[in-house]
């Protein structure tokens, strides 16, 4: 694949275009029909050689024929709507079928041309295409996510829907692993929005204890408590007009969800110790790592709260499934580290960006944050070596786990002991535990451990 270069005079028409076709002589005629009116083009002479190219391009519009070998152009089409929503495409055909047509127009294909071309329509319809989709999230309006560094068709697919979703205004949920970056997602949702100029204020639910979250969420008047000498504004007055990220929302006491869904339904919040309710403005992004719907069914999480804040879920995927993106976020994240405190650091060897994109990262992108800033602090060469990398991994798994990871591995491990101790006995193991038997079956159930695996008939089968 080749790109040409813009012409001299591209005046207004200096968009990008993507030209496909496995027809060399018409591919150059194309190409030059299309660079005599002002746009720049690149041209591929397969599918798959088009894909290949496609995020160095960054096309406005693709065109290609339909009827190629191995990958025809409604594949192609298909691939670049995963890759890159939104990108409009245009497809050529020599045959003019019909049933290709109406195929290609009901899955999304933008425009549906017959060969031969006539000039002043192909014109129209990438004048049209390129009409509909500039200002829909095209390149150079990207400011609202640059703190996202991804060249992951999934992230891609997610940030589509995050852009789609900020404009509509309704609340969003946000799912995925610790140290995955449902923060920074929070954030973009946040600038993309028309709440972009009011403030974004995030808190996590699960790092305060309830008395100081309420107060922190809704304030508090003066001598509300102990303690409480001044008027505290909350932090849903501090949004007020933006957005409101509550971080880690399934560690909520049940008795301020309760709160918080009133603030929401009501619109207005009532301080910790005053009579007076205040009216608010806020649009509540929610992020979690728990599995709400089970806690939901355990009575942990209410119902209704969970739908309110569940209109739109977007799932962050862990960063082992976006091994694509951890070479690109290392040598940022290098660039960032050095700056601060070794601009002599220019980056990490080959063998040591091998070893980043091949780690199964548990702790997600926060880990890998921490990795490469200790590989900035303790390398003395320009290039960090992979030995460095393997002792900052290496530190990293014998790091201390967060609080929340800490308690729930020893739940795990006391459950463990209890049920052996009973040989699977529910009724003796809750009574040894000092819960009862409902509460002990939902600890159970929330660490995936069956009672009837412990019992000796069964230990003793697996040995056979």
């Amino acid at each position: 694949m080749k790109q040409t270069g813009r012409l001299p005079n591209a005046g207004e028409h200096g968009a990008h275009i993507l030209l496909v076709d496995d027809d060399v002589s018409l591919l150059k005629l194309l190409g030059m029909r299309l660079e005599s009116r002002g746009y720049r083009v690149t041209t591929a002479e397969s599918g798959r050689e088009a894909l290949k190219r496609l995020e160095a391009a960054h096309p406005d519009l693709v065109l290609s024929d339909l009827r190629m070998d191995e990958m025809d152009g409604l594949a192609l089409f298909q691939e670049l709507q995963r890759r890159m929503p939104g990108l409009p495409v245009i497809l050529l055909t020599a045959h003019g079928s019909i049933p290709d047509a109406v195929s290609a127009t009901r899955q999304g294909v933008f425009g549906f041309l017959t060969k031969p071309v006539d000039r002043d329509e192909l014109f129209s319809a990438i004048d049209d295409a390129l009409a509909q989709t500039s200002g829909a999230g095209t390149q150079g309006d990207d400011h609202w996510r640059e703190a996202i560094i991804t060249r992951s068709p999934e992230m891609e697919r997610i940030l589509e829907q995050a852009r789609m979703v900020a404009a509509a205004d309704v609340s969003v949920l946000i799912t995925g692993a610790s140290g995955s970056g449902k923060e920074l997602l929070a954030s973009a949702i946040h600038q993309a929005s028309p709440r972009a100029d009011k403030p974004f204020v995030a808190i996590n639910c699960g790092a305060l204890p309830e008395q100081l979250l309420e107060s922190e969420l809704f304030g508090h008047a003066r001598g509300a408590f102990t303690g409480a000498v001044n008027e505290h504004r909350g932090l849903f007055q501090a949004a007020d007009g933006g957005t409101l990220f509550l971080d880690e929302i399934g560690d909520m006491p049940l008795t301020l969800q309760v709160k918080l869904l009133r603030a929401l339904q009501e619109r207005q919040i009532r301080p910790l110790g005053s009579t007076t309710s205040i009216p608010i403005d806020v649009r509540i992004i929610s992020a979690t790592h728990r599995d709400l719907d089970r806690a939901m069914h355990e009575g942990e999480f209410r119902e209704d709260l969970y739908y309110r804040l569940n209109v739109v879920n977007l799932k962050l995927p862990p960063l082992k499934d976006r091994a694509e993106d951890v070479p690109l976020l290392a040598k940022h994240l290098v660039a960032q580290a050095a700056a601060r405190h070794k601009p002599f650091v220019k980056g990490f060897s080959p063998e040591a960006l091998n070893l980043l994109a091949t780690s199964a990262w548990p702790g997600n992108v926060r880990q890998l944050v921490n990795v490469v800033e200790q590989c900035v602090a303790l390398t003395t060469s320009p290039m960090i070596p992979e030995g460095l990398v393997a002792q900052a991994l290496a530190a990293e798994d014998n790091a201390l786990p967060t609080f929340n990871d800490a308690r729930a591995a020893f739940e795990r491990r006391y459950l463990v002991k209890v049920l052996k101790i009973t040989e699977g006995n529910v009724t003796q193991a809750a009574r040894i535990a000092g819960r009862n038997r409902t509460d002990f079956y939902k600890l159970l159930a929330r660490h995936e451990l069956e009672p009837s695996a412990f019992k000796p008939a069964t230990r003793q089968a697996e040995h056979h």
